[in-house]
Protein backbone atom coordinates (compact mmCIF):
# COMPACT_ATOMS: atom_id res chain seq x y z
CA UNK A 1 0.00 0.00 0.00
CA UNK A 2 2.83 2.17 0.63
CA UNK A 3 3.54 2.82 -3.28
CA UNK A 4 -0.27 3.76 -3.71
CA UNK A 5 0.38 6.59 -1.39
CA UNK A 6 3.05 7.91 -3.10
CA UNK A 7 1.50 8.01 -6.66
CA UNK A 8 -1.50 10.28 -5.83
CA UNK A 9 0.97 13.21 -4.87
CA UNK A 10 2.72 12.59 -8.05
CA UNK A 11 -0.23 13.14 -9.65
CA UNK A 12 -1.12 16.16 -8.56
CA UNK A 13 1.78 17.49 -8.80
CA UNK A 14 1.96 16.83 -12.12
CA UNK A 15 -1.82 18.18 -12.93
CA UNK A 16 -0.78 21.45 -10.93
CA UNK A 17 2.32 21.82 -13.81
CA UNK A 18 -0.07 20.84 -16.58
CA UNK A 19 -2.14 23.50 -15.47
CA UNK A 20 0.71 26.53 -14.67
CA UNK A 21 2.54 25.89 -18.25
CA UNK A 22 -1.66 25.98 -20.24
CA UNK A 23 -2.03 29.65 -18.46
CA UNK A 24 1.83 30.64 -19.44
CA UNK A 25 0.47 29.71 -23.18
CA UNK A 26 -2.22 31.53 -23.18
CA UNK A 27 -1.00 34.91 -21.45
CA UNK A 28 1.58 34.80 -24.62
CA UNK A 29 -1.04 34.32 -27.17
CA UNK A 30 -3.11 37.89 -26.02
CA UNK A 31 -1.86 40.39 -27.53
CA UNK A 32 -0.30 43.56 -25.16
CA UNK A 33 -1.26 46.91 -25.82
CA UNK A 34 1.02 48.40 -28.37
CA UNK A 35 -0.17 45.33 -30.87
CA UNK A 36 -3.41 46.14 -30.46
CA UNK A 37 -3.04 49.45 -31.02
CA UNK A 38 -1.36 48.27 -34.12
CA UNK A 39 -4.36 46.19 -35.13
CA UNK A 40 -6.97 48.85 -34.59
CA UNK A 41 -4.51 51.43 -36.65
CA UNK A 42 -4.59 48.89 -39.48
CA UNK A 43 -7.82 48.22 -39.53
CA UNK A 44 -8.80 52.03 -39.78
CA UNK A 45 -6.73 52.29 -42.72
CA UNK A 46 -8.30 49.65 -44.44
CA UNK A 47 -11.22 50.58 -44.03
CA UNK A 48 -10.53 54.64 -44.69
CA UNK A 49 -9.10 52.95 -48.48
CA UNK A 50 -12.61 51.34 -48.53
CA UNK A 51 -14.47 54.70 -48.07
CA UNK A 52 -16.51 55.64 -51.24
CA UNK A 53 -15.06 58.61 -52.74
CA UNK A 54 -17.32 62.20 -52.20
CA UNK A 55 -20.19 62.91 -54.32
CA UNK A 56 -18.97 65.35 -57.52
CA UNK A 57 -21.55 67.87 -56.42
CA UNK A 58 -19.36 68.24 -53.41
CA UNK A 59 -16.16 68.98 -55.35
CA UNK A 60 -15.18 72.58 -55.75
CA UNK A 61 -13.14 74.62 -57.91
CA UNK A 62 -10.93 77.26 -56.42
CA UNK A 63 -10.24 80.31 -59.37
CA UNK A 64 -9.13 83.71 -59.38
CA UNK A 65 -11.67 86.05 -60.49
CA UNK A 66 -10.62 89.28 -62.67
CA UNK A 67 -12.79 91.82 -64.55
CA UNK A 68 -12.39 93.30 -68.20
CA UNK A 69 -14.86 95.90 -69.72
CA UNK A 70 -17.64 95.05 -66.53
CA UNK A 71 -17.08 91.28 -67.96
CA UNK A 72 -16.16 88.42 -65.10
CA UNK A 73 -13.97 85.91 -65.94
CA UNK A 74 -12.04 83.13 -63.89
CA UNK A 75 -9.52 81.03 -64.08
CA UNK A 76 -8.13 77.78 -61.82
CA UNK A 77 -5.68 79.15 -59.07
CA UNK A 78 -3.23 76.77 -59.52
CA UNK A 79 -2.36 78.15 -62.82
CA UNK A 80 -2.08 81.98 -61.40
CA UNK A 81 1.24 83.09 -60.69
CA UNK A 82 1.33 86.55 -59.69
CA UNK A 83 -0.60 89.76 -60.39
CA UNK A 84 1.25 92.56 -61.64
CA UNK A 85 0.82 96.42 -63.30
CA UNK A 86 0.25 96.45 -66.93
CA UNK A 87 3.54 98.11 -68.15
CA UNK A 88 5.70 98.94 -71.33
CA UNK A 89 3.37 96.67 -73.31
CA UNK A 90 4.54 96.84 -76.92
CA UNK A 91 2.42 95.73 -79.74
CA UNK A 92 3.61 92.70 -81.59
CA UNK A 93 2.73 92.06 -85.32
CA UNK A 94 2.43 89.10 -87.44
CA UNK A 95 -0.31 87.84 -84.17
CA UNK A 96 -4.11 87.04 -83.64
CA UNK A 97 -6.12 89.96 -82.46
CA UNK A 98 -6.46 88.78 -79.24
CA UNK A 99 -2.25 89.50 -79.04
CA UNK A 100 -2.13 92.49 -77.39
CA UNK A 101 1.49 92.57 -77.52
CA UNK A 102 4.56 91.53 -75.71
CA UNK A 103 5.32 92.79 -72.11
CA UNK A 104 8.79 92.93 -69.83
CA UNK A 105 7.92 91.28 -66.33
CA UNK A 106 11.44 91.35 -64.40
CA UNK A 107 13.35 90.56 -67.63
CA UNK A 108 11.09 88.18 -68.80
CA UNK A 109 9.11 88.80 -72.25
CA UNK A 110 5.40 87.65 -71.77
CA UNK A 111 2.93 88.01 -74.66
CA UNK A 112 -0.25 89.42 -73.38
CA UNK A 113 -3.46 87.86 -74.54
CA UNK A 114 -6.49 90.14 -73.92
CA UNK A 115 -9.84 87.41 -73.34
CA UNK A 116 -12.47 90.18 -74.64
CA UNK A 117 -11.12 89.71 -78.11
CA UNK A 118 -11.31 85.82 -78.17
CA UNK A 119 -15.27 86.33 -77.96
CA UNK A 120 -15.55 89.63 -80.47
CA UNK A 121 -17.15 91.69 -77.60
CA UNK A 122 -16.83 95.57 -77.23
CA UNK A 123 -13.24 96.72 -76.02
CA UNK A 124 -12.60 98.84 -73.56
CA UNK A 125 -9.74 101.57 -73.91
CA UNK A 126 -6.11 100.43 -71.81
CA UNK A 127 -5.52 102.59 -68.74
CA UNK A 128 -1.99 102.24 -66.25
CA UNK A 129 -4.91 100.57 -64.08
CA UNK A 130 -5.02 97.60 -65.91
CA UNK A 131 -3.47 94.38 -64.36
CA UNK A 132 -1.75 90.96 -66.36
CA UNK A 133 -2.30 87.67 -63.96
CA UNK A 134 0.62 86.19 -65.07
CA UNK A 135 -0.83 82.40 -65.95
CA UNK A 136 2.06 79.60 -65.74
CA UNK A 137 2.08 75.35 -66.44
CA UNK A 138 4.91 73.35 -66.31
CA UNK A 139 5.73 74.17 -70.20
CA UNK A 140 4.50 77.51 -70.36
CA UNK A 141 3.91 81.28 -69.16
CA UNK A 142 1.48 83.94 -70.63
CA UNK A 143 0.18 87.29 -69.12
CA UNK A 144 -3.72 87.44 -69.14
CA UNK A 145 -5.34 91.20 -69.49
CA UNK A 146 -7.55 92.13 -66.41
CA UNK A 147 -9.23 95.64 -65.64
CA UNK A 148 -9.61 94.76 -61.72
CA UNK A 149 -8.56 91.46 -59.59
CA UNK A 150 -11.83 90.81 -57.82
CA UNK A 151 -10.04 87.65 -55.90
CA UNK A 152 -10.19 83.53 -54.74
CA UNK A 153 -13.18 82.26 -54.51
CA UNK A 154 -14.89 78.29 -54.58
CA UNK A 155 -17.25 77.17 -57.63
CA UNK A 156 -18.96 74.23 -56.93
CA UNK A 157 -17.90 72.18 -60.06
CA UNK A 158 -21.86 71.14 -60.07
CA UNK A 159 -22.42 74.96 -60.51
CA UNK A 160 -20.37 74.99 -64.18
CA UNK A 161 -22.81 75.36 -66.64
CA UNK A 162 -21.99 74.41 -70.68
CA UNK A 163 -20.63 77.16 -72.53
CA UNK A 164 -23.14 79.43 -73.83
CA UNK A 165 -24.16 78.75 -77.86
CA UNK A 166 -23.18 81.91 -78.85
CA UNK A 167 -19.42 81.41 -78.13
CA UNK A 168 -18.03 79.04 -80.44
CA UNK A 169 -14.78 77.99 -82.34
CA UNK A 170 -11.73 79.75 -80.74
CA UNK A 171 -13.96 81.23 -77.85
CA UNK A 172 -16.08 77.61 -77.18
CA UNK A 173 -12.37 76.20 -77.36
CA UNK A 174 -10.80 78.06 -74.17
CA UNK A 175 -14.20 77.84 -72.06
CA UNK A 176 -14.82 75.68 -69.16
CA UNK A 177 -18.13 76.98 -68.73
CA UNK A 178 -20.52 79.76 -67.33
CA UNK A 179 -21.32 80.29 -63.51
CA UNK A 180 -25.24 81.23 -62.79
CA UNK A 181 -23.79 84.22 -62.11
CA UNK A 182 -22.28 84.34 -65.57
CA UNK A 183 -18.63 84.31 -64.46
CA UNK A 184 -17.01 83.15 -67.46
CA UNK A 185 -14.52 80.15 -66.25
CA UNK A 186 -11.79 80.05 -68.66
CA UNK A 187 -9.89 76.67 -69.80
CA UNK A 188 -6.58 77.97 -68.31
CA UNK A 189 -4.82 74.07 -68.99
CA UNK A 190 -5.90 74.14 -72.78
CA UNK A 191 -4.88 78.10 -72.92
CA UNK A 192 -1.49 77.37 -71.81
CA UNK A 193 -1.10 74.43 -74.06
CA UNK A 194 -1.75 76.44 -77.18
CA UNK A 195 1.58 77.10 -78.27
CA UNK A 196 0.23 78.74 -81.90
CA UNK A 197 -1.11 81.99 -79.94
CA UNK A 198 1.86 82.41 -77.43
CA UNK A 199 5.01 84.85 -78.18
CA UNK A 200 8.12 83.80 -75.40
CA UNK A 201 11.20 85.44 -75.41
CA UNK A 202 14.03 86.05 -72.94
CA UNK A 203 15.27 89.30 -72.39
CA UNK A 204 19.68 88.77 -72.73
CA UNK A 205 21.49 90.71 -69.83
Amino acid sequence: MAPEKKIAPAWRELERRLETAHAALSRAWEPDAEETRRTLRARAAALAKEAPAAPLADAHLEVVQFLLAEETYAVEARYVREVCLLEDLAPLPCTPAFVLGIANVRGEILSVIDIKRFFELPEKGLTDLNKILILESDAMRIGVLADAVVGVRRIPLAAIRPSLPTLTGIREEFLRGVTPERTVVLDAGRLLAAKSIVVREQVAG
